[in-house]
């Protein structure tokens, strides 16, 4: 049975989940034992670091991009194993990002992915007979499988299932009892604010004989007789069912009783069972996130508290190929997994939901209690309030308020949202998060604003984006909302001449004078950017951070900025990809010169790392288009006399199934197909390459 409350309760799950990965990623380490952190930061009752922004590790990219399985192949039928291991090869990056890259047999997920890619499907790539009992029963079985117990409310045993057939991609024995046990948790919360029907649902759907069903019930029992000491009950599990007992990098029975603990200790508490599984040590992060979910769909919004709220603004960033996937947006992600959860629950979504998910636009409405989709103010001082309001709002349940006070001349702030993202925003290199930019020149944003004013001269937005090289705004015409009444805007995003667009809002300021300063509040109803993006890349003008030159993510090969052009050398395949995922209509140009080997290609309606189409020179005198879908199918080929040191311009047209290539300026290939309808652009090669690539110039359409 499908909630009516579905997208709220989704929403504060993965909250929980976030925050507790947030409290503690920095506390993590084995070093950080129990003792330690209890000696350094005693009772934690809030976050231990303040993270600029911060960037996703395993225990968030897994839950985000695992389940895509469900809208790249099992879209009308049950999932399969085999599917989420596809899901695995397509969205990562090889040896970097979404996991930990640890080595084989060290890393589980490394193994498995390894596995994979030597061509042994799953569950077998994660399976005892493969990688022996250790590395199988690590704790990634119950790490990634948050979102599979939020798309089944209330039905533990289908959770339990997916969760299972997800997590067998690298794990096997407990490690998919973990899976299991965490997934029915999270869907029994839906429907019981008791956390002993909680840890009975995760019990119900694994075997009573297991290793893990003993150490819950083990830490149930020591909490019956010593309700009231948490850490009692961690030396109690260290000593029965700790590290020394059950080996490798992070196993998972030691930190599946830190979960139970924590949940039992907290008594139903958000905050204090995020802090608890904290603050035990192991791997806090895991732990704290898996609680955070169960407890955030338990406790719902309310029983989040703002400080823990806060910080994250609706916002994280991940690291799979898709730099525009990356930029993950709390409301939107809620909103399309419910889509999900209505589908493969075989339930019609409230249309109301459908219209508010549009996958290629960036679509704000702040209808859902507490949301910001992470706008920010550039100065406190005068900008001091920024949060969700239910006072004004306009075909929603909601609106972004701002209050600013005192505002003279010369005085300004900025109301804006960061469609890209620069490695001097994070404070570490965690799990190298790639980025493509949200919005573009081109395209149409349209927002809405009612304005409070309750004394001083009128307030004056002006429109403005900012280029992220020079790090200068570029302003539009400013104009003077409405006092009392709601304001329509509509501008264009201009031109930054091959550089990305970092920030994308409004300037607030007002001509007031000292005696009679501008105060009051100003509330955002909605923000739509749509249509056509058409922008240059300058590499002159991009970066190489988190490994990867921007706006660009790499897969294999060696990728550098030399003289203003892309340089790029690898012994295998490699492959680079930018642009809105969901695009259509692609036009893609730059001048390639290739230095060694056969194959120099663009790419386009790429749909992860296997799945996309490539169009280029394919050997000596040739030129191809094919499609790539876990295998290569060359579609067509024609002669083409290409030499090595020479430039040419290449331009890739998509549009609908014709596409056409042409280099400099000649048509030297068409083909029509209909397999992807949709995708990023890029670079690619299918061996050993050595070119440069600069002036490229992109056009895409969201059809």
């Amino acid at each position: 049975m499908i909630p009516n409350n579905y997208v709220e309760t989704i929403y504060a799950g993965f909250l929980g989940m976030n925050v507790g990965i947030r409290l503690g990623a920095p506390i993590e380490p084995v070093v950080w034992t129990h003792d330690r952190i209890r000696d350094v930061y005693g009772d934690i009752r809030n976050y231990v670091k303040d993270y600029k922004t911060f960037s996703a590790d395993d225990d968030a990219n897994g839950p985000v991009f695992f389940l895509r399985a469900l809208y790249d192949d099992a879209v009308d039928r049950e999932l399969e194993p085999d599917d989420v291991g596809k899901a695995w090869l397509n969205y990562a990056r090889e040896g970097i990002g979404m996991f930990w890259w640890g080595g084989e047999n060290v890393s589980t997920e490394h193994t498995a992915y390894l596995n994979l890619q030597r061509g042994i499907p799953a569950p077998r790539s994660g399976s005892i007979e493969v990688n022996g009992l250790e590395m199988a029963e690590q704790i990634g079985g119950q790490i990634f499988i948050d979102s599979w117990g939020l798309l089944f409310p209330g039905n533990v045993q289908k959770a339990a299932d997916y969760a299972e057939k997800a997590a067998s991609v690298s794990h096997a024995g407990n490690g998919l009892y973990g899976a299991r046990f965490m997934a029915a948790c999270i869907a029994k919360a839906f429907e019981t604010k008791s956390i002993d029907d909680v840890i009975e649902a995760g019990l119900s759907v694994i075997p009573a004989d297991s290793t893990y069903a003993k150490v819950v019930h083990a830490v149930m029992e020591f909490h019956r007789d010593n309700p009231a000491d948490f850490r009692a009950c961690w030396y109690y599990l260290d000593e029965h069912w700790g590290y020394d007992k059950y080996t490798g990098v992070c196993h998972i029975i030691p930190n599946a009783g830190v979960c139970v603990l924590a949940m039992l200790y907290g008594e139903g508490d958000f905050a204090r069972t995020v802090e608890i599984a904290s603050m035990c040590g192991w791997d806090t992060d895991c732990n704290a996130g898996n609680v955070g979910t169960i407890l955030g769909v338990m406790a719902g919004l309310d029983g989040i508290p703002a400080h823990y709220r806060k910080p994250i603004n609706d916002f994280i960033v991940a690291s799979s190929v898709s730099g525009y996937l990356n930029l993950v947006d709390f409301p939107t992600f809620s909103k399309e997994l419910a889509l999900l959860g209505y589908r493969v629950n075989g339930v019609e979504a409230p249309e109301q939901l459908a219209q508010r998910v549009k996958p290629g636009e960036v679509c704000f409405d702040f209808d859902l209690p507490g949301s910001t989709h992470g706008f920010r103010t550039s100065n406190s001082f005068k900008t001091p309030v920024v949060r969700h309001s239910a006072q004004h709002t306009k075909d929603s349940r909601g609106s972004l308020e701002v209050v600013f006070d005192r505002l003279v001349t010369g005085d300004s702030s900025k109301l804006y949202f960061k469609p890209f993202h620069r490695r001097e925003e994070f404070n570490d290199e965690k799990y190298k998060p790639t980025f493509a930019p949200l919005i573009a020149a081109g395209q149409q944003v349209s927002a809405t604003f009612y304005l409070d004013q309750w004394e001083g001269e009128p307030l004056r937005l002006t429109p403005y984006v900012r280029n992220t090289h020079t790090k200068e705004e570029v302003k539009l015409a400013s104009f003077a909302p409405a006092c009392g009444a709601w304001t329509d805007v509509v501008f264009t995003v201009p031109d930054t001449d091959g550089a990305v667009i970092d920030e994308i809002g409004w300037v607030l300021e007002s001509d007031s004078p000292l005696l009679n300063r501008a105060i009051g509040s100003l509330f955002l109803g909605r923000f739509h950017v749509t249509g056509a993006a058409e922008y240059a890349i300058d590499f002159a003008k991009q970066y190489k951070e988190f490994g990867s030159v921007t706006p660009f993510a790499q897969h294999r090969g060696k990728w550098e900025l030399k003289d203003g052009a892309l340089y790029r050398a690898s012994e295998t395949d490699c492959s680079a990809y930018s642009g809105n995922y969901y695009a259509g209509k692609i036009i893609v140009e730059a001048t390639v010169k290739p230095l060694a080997g056969e194959s120099h290609m663009l790419i386009t309606r790429a749909q992860g790392i296997k799945r996309h189409y490539l169009a280029g020179f394919d050997g000596a005198g040739k030129v191809s288009f094919i499609r790539e879908d876990f295998g290569q199918e060359r579609l067509i080929s024609a002669a083409y006399d290409w030499s090595h040191g020479e430039e040419y311009r290449m331009k890739l047209v998509a549009d609908e199934e014709h596409f056409t290539l042409y280099i400099n300026g000649i048509n030297v290939l068409e083909c029509r197909d209909s397999y992807f309808g949709r995708g990023m652009f890029g670079f690619g090669s299918l061996g050993p390459v050595e070119s440069e690539i600069r002036d490229v110039k992109v056009y895409t359409e969201v059809e």
